[in-house]
């Protein structure tokens, strides 16, 4: 078998070729488009040999991995970070980079990211351009908000972009070009309106027959918008042996480093996708505001760290330990979080030891 590493920039891939023993075969680079890549595949083919290659994950990846697989090749786009880690070199060239990969995967030491279907990466898609556009209708109006306080003009209804607010935005005394400014940005938000809405009626009509979302919208908090990004940005569930470990891939984890006697626990990790933490922070945000579920998830909790039901760790006793360790997930700073009120998981009470790291089982 041949191993090749691709190393792709704006302008060119560079590929080194390597037999089963290591040695190079071949090194060049080709231009990283269709053309290139059918050039490419043709130069290795005269070795009649099965070919695997290796390229790290950037934007451009997957079509380089999507064209070499549909010529036969075996592709793994591999974890730029964990490549790093795994061969830290003192120069690095884009040649270095590629001998790098086909090394990594010569050994089968390639550090592959799980890759998402045609279909599940139309799903996210559709769900993350939503969010672009809800993003920038928000900073559309928090701009006419602005422009109205920079002239002293007060804000007297709820919602300023109702019927009440345009028609206050019609008669507002401001000077050009902020009022060709404030009414153009009125009619961006409108068209963005009718985009948000024309692809929320497709979300919902493509959510309907999904396997996850039903069962999401019953968490509270989480609607079927919620529930659609979710259910796009995790993917395949069984790809995760246990729920520790989706729950490291949101990224909603904090750090942890202990060495002897200390232990340091510090802010979120943040890995995994920042779309999926956005749509768990807001179902999060929504579900406080539930007047039902919030008062279920407090007295539950109250009742479970009062009554010392909950066994602890010989490091978390401490009061005084909790503040020195108080980070993201204290129970000094989230006190929600001391315990998993059991009158939400009746079956299975998961053990949320935040301030010594263990995860729900």
């Amino acid at each position: 078998m041949l191993h090749v590493g691709l190393d792709l920039s704006r302008r060119r891939l560079d590929f080194d070729l390597l037999c089963e023993d290591g040695s190079r075969i071949e090194r060049d680079a080709v231009a990283p488009d269709a053309d290139g890549l059918r050039r490419l595949v043709r130069r290795v083919a005269v070795y009649r040999e099965p070919v695997r290659a290796a390229i790290e994950s950037m934007n451009g990846a997957r079509y380089v991995h999507d064209e070499l697989e549909r010529s036969g090749w075996e592709v793994e786009v591999a974890d730029a970070q964990k490549v790093k880690g795994l061969a830290p070199l003192a120069s690095k060239t884009d040649r270095i980079d590629a001998w790098v990969l086909a090394e990594l995967s010569r050994r089968e030491l390639v550090p592959a990211i799980w890759l998402p279907s045609f279909e599940q990466r139309g799903e996210r898609e559709r769900a993350r351009w939503r969010l672009f556009l809800v993003r920038k209708r928000s900073s559309l109006k928090h701009r006419v908000h602005a422009q109205l306080l920079a002239f002293g003009h007060p804000c007297p209804v709820s919602d300023l972009f109702g019927r009440a607010g345009r028609e206050l935005l019609a008669r507002l005394e401001c000077p050009e070009p902020w009022r060709s400014g404030v009414l153009a940005a009125v009619g961006m938000v409108d068209d963005l309106d009718a985009q948000i809405t024309a692809i929320d009626r497709e979300l919902k009509d493509l959510g309907a027959d999904h396997r996850y979302i039903p069962l999401l919208t019953s968490v509270p908090g989480i609607a079927w918008v919620l529930g659609y990004t979710i259910a796009a940005e995790i993917g395949d569930i069984n790809r995760f042996p246990s729920p520790q470990k989706l729950c490291s891939y949101t990224g909603l984890c904090p750090h942890v480093r202990q060495s002897g006697s200390k232990d340091h626990r510090g802010g979120l990790t943040h890995a995994g996708p920042k779309y999926l933490r956005w749509a768990l922070m807001e179902a999060a945000t929504n579900a406080c505001r539930d007047p039902i579920s919030t008062t279920i998830a407090t007295s539950a909790t109250s009742d479970a760290w009062e009554s010392n039901a909950v066994p602890r760790s010989h490091r978390s006793t401490s009061r005084a330990a909790w503040r020195r360790r108080s980070g993201t997930c204290s129970p000094v700073t989230k006190p929600l979080l001391r315990q998993a009120p059991e009158a939400l998981w009746p079956h299975r009470r998961p053990s949320l030891k935040c301030a010594t790291g263990a995860m729900p089982q």
